[in-house]
């Protein structure tokens, strides 16, 4: 599904877009799954300043990705093309992930961990730095780069990635639960996997 972008300057996938940021926030990786733990320890309001840390960190990252990704398309517009491959091979490579995937979910916490600690596990997530680059230097490189465009993004995926925290933190256990049973597992696995292929196959359409 191609939208026209009404403040930009050519158009965006949006389907294609959500399809991607979608799947990797909610998946399980450090976020999600240090909130499911947090919230079956501490409840969901003690967790609230922990959510807030890694939300002000997710949302720095995607900032300075959508800075570095307008300067490449300024200062090397042909390198688009090749972070546009480069991002559906990185998606490949996550549909492989994400099929072949084990989740293993803790449910102790060994202390209370705040605002700090979800600030500086951004820093350290490298989920976090690749969502941010693939999305602005290939699904919104069309995107025109004005303050207002790349602030409302990011903050749009912010508040995906803050859903997806609550989400883990309020019903972790039945989604720990529904995932470790095999055959529930490899369907969610299998459809999510066909999504990012399908994500990935469209991104490359977009070069011919």
């Amino acid at each position: 599904m191609v939208f026209p972008d009404t403040i930009g300057r050519m158009q965006i996938d949006i389907l294609a877009t959500f399809t991607f940021a979608f799947i990797t926030t909610f998946t399980p990786g450090p976020n999600t799954i240090s909130s499911h733990a947090m919230g079956l320890n501490y409840g969901y309001r003690r967790s609230l300043p922990y959510f807030f840390g890694i939300a002000t960190g997710f949302f720095s990252i995607m900032l300075l990705s959508a800075a570095l990704a307008a300067a490449l398309a300024h200062l090397m517009p042909k390198a688009v093309s090749f972070l546009t491959v480069a991002g559906s091979l990185y998606i490949f490579y996550l549909a492989y992930h994400v099929f072949t995937s084990s989740y293993s979910f803790s449910q102790t916490s060994h202390k209370m961990l705040g605002y700090r600690n979800g600030l500086l596990l951004q820093l350290l997530n490298p989920k976090v730095i690749i969502l941010g680059l693939t999305v602005y230097s290939t699904f919104l490189s069309t995107m025109a780069r004005t303050p207002f465009n790349l602030v409302a993004s990011a903050l749009c995926f912010t508040l995906m990635s803050f859903s997806a925290l609550s989400t883990w933190a309020l019903f972790g256990m039945a989604l720990s639960r529904l995932l470790r049973t095999e055959g529930a597992r490899k369907a969610v696995n299998a459809v999510l996997s066909l999504l990012l292929v399908s994500t990935a196959v469209r991104m490359l359409f977009t070069l011919s």
